[in-house]
């Protein structure tokens, strides 16, 4: 997150109405940028923005090759994928931190804004980590669980993030179980906010 008093989001949207939406929904407590296709995004995004809504199926440069461009510019912001497009396997490979399928309310909007930005706040492991749990959350509504056992792609995720919860244990002290690691993920945050 940027060092200026106020959040900036930008929302990459081709459909003004809903753009103009998500902005009514968001303006009273951030600054909201609009850009109607995936150039115009790119344009917009510096390094002031810190969560960019990014609808998946644009005409021109898709919302996919935008977040690819993003990633390569790395720059410090977190990224929701909202779509309609159906989420497949192909999202493993995708560097979101949070999918949003539409139609979206604005709570659900509103609250995902709220977690990315508070996740820009830790540390790399722990950006992974939480980016990798939304993606298997995501399939796992999405995906039957027979489709889920016959997909590698899926067990990868699943023993990656397995991996990382064993290294952000052995960080964080020790803890044993989601219960434990919720509690310390809990204590990280009200120390950053203290």
């Amino acid at each position: 997150m940027t060092d200026s008093a106020v959040p900036v989001v930008l929302i990459v949207e081709d459909e003004p109405d809903v753009a103009e939406t998500y902005n009514l929904w968001l303006a009273d407590d951030y600054e909201v940028r609009i850009a109607g296709d995936g150039d115009e995004g790119l344009d917009r995004l510096d390094e002031e923005v810190d969560v960019v809504l990014l609808d998946r199926m644009m005409p021109g440069l898709s919302g996919d090759e935008v977040l690819e461009r993003i990633r390569e510019r790395e720059l410090n912001c977190r990224v929701a994928m909202v779509t309609a497009v159906e989420p497949d396997f192909d999202i493993l490979e995708m560097g979101f931190d949070a999918y949003l399928s539409k139609p979206i309310r604005s709570a659900e909007l509103i609250e995902t804004v709220e977690k990315l930005l508070e996740r820009s706040t830790y540390d790399r492991l722990l950006q992974e980590y939480y980016a990798l749990v939304e993606k298997q959350a995501t399939l796992e509504t999405a995906k039957s669980g027979a489709e889920l056992a016959e997909s590698d792609k899926y067990a990868r995720l699943q023993s990656r993030v397995a991996d990382l919860q064993e290294e952000l244990s052995q960080t964080m002290g020790g803890v044993e179980d989601d219960t434990d690691f919720i509690t310390a993920i809990q204590q990280i945050s009200g120390s950053e906010d203290s």
